[in-house]
């Protein structure tokens, strides 16, 4: 927990309260349905929560903003985000239903009033928001393809609407098609820890 308040000191109290209870939630859900591998548990906060929060380094969501987690899992990286902006919706969509349900299940434990859930596939959800984000799930051609019927025209926030991804590794030749739409951001600028050095936050700007 305190990686998390090393980079984001300024919680409150709820916030706070409610990213400490993270690890005994996803300890007990893992034990039942993996969805963070057995081994990586333990990292929790540096790998999964504050990997997540590299989005909040990127883009500040203003208020009454909508945001789709795409391939959320077990809620990554949409619960993390979602205690962090409380007044920014999050919808948090995955093909498989028992991690929706862990998703689910670790919202209303938290008491986020900010997060919905669907199973479904991406192809299916139709709803329309500003922003899609998601963790490395699939290339990024393809996730564009998909989701671009979901990206509202209308923009209220600092960057024009669209995807906001969070990846690993060398994306050069990824986002070759779309690199006039797309900044890059190494998280490394960001987080100082050994995890971070490979790992960027993609953005691409769709009706921008």
């Amino acid at each position: 927990m305190d990686i998390i308040l090393k980079y984001f000191p300024n919680l409150s109290e709820v916030q706070q309260q409610q990213f400490a209870a993270l690890y005994d939630l996803y300890t007990d859900w893992n034990s039942k349905i993996n969805v963070i591998s057995r081994k990586d548990i333990t990292n929790l906060y540096e790998h999964h929560v504050l990997h997540s929060l590299g989005i909040a380094k990127v883009m500040q969501f203003r208020p009454e903003t909508t945001v789709m987690d795409l391939g959320t899992g077990g809620g990554f990286p949409g619960i993390p985000l979602a205690i962090l902006f409380p007044e920014t919706h999050f919808h948090l969509v995955d093909s498989i239903g028992k991690k929706v349900k862990v998703a689910t299940e670790i919202a209303n434990a938290i008491g986020l009033k900010n997060v919905t859930t669907r199973h479904c596939r991406a192809e299916e959800e139709k709803q329309l928001f500003d922003f899609v984000v998601s963790r490395a799930v699939m290339p990024l051609a393809d996730l564009l393809k998909i989701i671009r019927k979901n990206i509202k025209k209308e923009q209220h926030n600092a960057l024009p609407n669209g995807l906001i991804c969070l990846k690993g590794g060398e994306l050069e030749r990824e986002v070759m098609p779309v690199k006039h739409q797309t900044l890059m951001y190494d998280l490394k600028d960001y987080f100082e820890e050994e995890f971070f050095e490979t790992k960027k936050v993609v953005y691409v700007t769709i009706n921008g």
